[in-house]
């Protein structure tokens, strides 16, 4: 059975699919700015009843910051906003599946869902490697077509990071 979004109208129905889509479009565009500044290419929107709260891209490199991941500013800006930290209700769109650091401050901020692009080999909390969503009542979700979109952006950047060491070395 297919997923839907169900507006105050019945008759009006729009497939999750396609919602989750058009925010996982809004958090590649971020996790392309992060990319083109030298940060990993990652990118997180918060979502609460169709409005974005928060957004942000990875900013590690640029802050030097080992906890300025696009999920933890956006949960961060996200807070700010509805001047809550419980984001309730809320809905998080990732380029890549969250650390276990993010899947942390995720569970904390009582999210309602996980929408993620790629996996995430080496550190995935979701599915990866570690299970940390399991019993917490957190809806996540791998969306197919972002996780292309992700794993090549993903691919490129530490494609071109790898060239350029080589070429200094």
């Amino acid at each position: 059975m297919e997923k839907t979004l169900i507006d105050n109208d019945a008759a009006l129905r729009t497939p999750l699919v396609e919602v989750d889509g058009r925010w996982l479009e809004e958090a590649q565009a971020l996790a392309e700015r992060a990319g083109r500044l030298g940060n990993v290419p990652v990118g997180a929107v918060v979502v609460l009843d169709d409005r974005v709260i928060g957004r942000a891209g990875n900013l590690r490199e640029t802050l030097q910051d080992p906890t300025a991941h696009a999920e933890l500013l956006a949960l961060r800006e996200a807070a700010r906003v509805s001047q809550s930290w419980r984001l309730e209700g809320a809905t998080v769109y990732v380029t890549l599946e969250p650390c276990v650091m993010c899947a942390g401050a995720l569970i904390q901020a009582r999210v309602a869902r996980i929408v993620y692009g790629a996996r995430e080999p080496k550190t995935g909390a979701h599915q990866s490697v570690h299970r940390l969503f399991e019993g917490t009542g957190i809806c996540v979700d791998e969306h197919p077509g972002a996780a292309r979109a992700s794993a090549q952006a993903l691919g490129e950047f530490f494609q071109e990071r790898r060239g350029l060491r080589d070429r200094s070395g």
